[in-house]
């Protein structure tokens, strides 16, 4: 099971990803394990990725397929992305569908 940390507030839920790698070998269960975070919130989600060093496609179609779940109006925030994992972003043009931001000061 992939490793999420969850901290909740009245206004929105932060996910802290606590895994190095999100790719083929745990991408669907994270995705469902995700969604199904994300889902019963329902409140704006800021994905806390500073943990994560290496994402495939398989990794990338997971967060699609969670963005894809939740409503339009709940926001999901990427958080803190690592070079490696912003380039994934960058180079298949997500960084323009999903809303990155730099690492925030409030974890841990």
């Amino acid at each position: 099971m992939p490793k999420l940390i969850i901290n909740e507030t009245e206004a929105q839920m932060v996910v802290i990803v606590d895994e190095a790698r999100i790719d083929a070998a745990i991408a669907t269960r994270f995705k469902d394990r995700l969604r199904e975070i994300v889902l019963r919130g329902r409140k704006p989600v800021q994905l806390d990725m500073r943990r994560v060093d290496f994402m495939d496609s398989s990794g990338l179609g997971a967060m699609i397929a969670v963005r894809k779940a939740l409503p339009e109006a709940l926001p999901l925030v990427l958080d803190g992305l690592t070079p490696n994992v912003e380039r994934v972003f960058r180079l298949t043009r997500m960084d323009g569908v999903f809303d990155i931001r730099p690492v925030a000061t409030q974890q841990e």
